[in-house]
């Protein structure tokens, strides 16, 4: 089964609804310039409240791996993903530091986007349009040939996400802004959400 990451939680409310939503994975923005940015002792608050079945995934643009590794190390965040255009050598750096999983972020525009980042050597990639949390989908066509799982993000929202899981099968389905209105999520679109993809796997 697919499975789910509600990215860009804010507060409280946000987590409790993922807590009774249980998705496998919810994103803290520690991105400074992002709309949905998080300072690290908010994201620790809201960690404390997170179910424990759910792993907190840390999203960076271009900070320094020690600040990251510290992160993971206190417990704020599980995972860590780098949406800044890393490179190699960051994502070396960084695991040396804290071996813990590493997604990186790729924006695809291009089939040699789809090739870049399938030789990522981080543990997993996000396949995303634009620069992320931009709510626009790109071309799903130029993943045909994909070979590692990976994270789909870029413009999912509850009325197209089952056709995306359904054509493409990805390993897990990455939203913001398409569970919120008015730039906060919104309960109900969180749970269509969910709902929209466990449809596309009936027991």
């Amino acid at each position: 089964m697919t499975k789910i990451k509600l990215c860009g939680l804010s507060r409280p409310c946000d987590i409790e609804e993922a807590n009774r939503l249980l998705p496998a994975y919810i994103g803290f923005v520690f991105a400074p310039k992002s709309k949905r940015y998080v300072p690290p002792e908010t994201a620790a608050a809201l960690k404390q409240r997170l179910h424990p079945s759910i792993q907190a995934v840390g999203v960076f643009v271009r900070e320094e791996p020690e600040q990251v590794a510290a992160l993971l190390r206190k417990g704020i965040i599980d995972i860590a993903q780098l949406h800044g255009g890393e490179d190699a050598a960051y994502v070396s750096a960084l695991r040396r530091l804290m071996n813990r999983p590493i997604i990186q972020a790729f924006r695809v525009d291009s089939a040699a986007d789809v090739a870049a980042a399938q030789e990522s050597k981080a543990d997993m990639i996000l396949l995303d349009a634009g620069s992320g949390g931009t709510g626009t989908t790109f071309d799903w066509s130029l993943l045909r040939d994909i070979r590692r799982p990976y994270f789909l993000a870029g413009g999912l929202h509850p009325g197209n996400v089952r056709e995306a899981v359904e054509l493409l099968s990805p390993y897990a389905v990455d939203v913001s802004s398409g569970i919120e209105t008015g730039g906060r999520k919104d309960p109900a679109k969180m749970a269509a959400f969910v709902q929209a993809v466990r449809a596309a796997f009936p027991k």
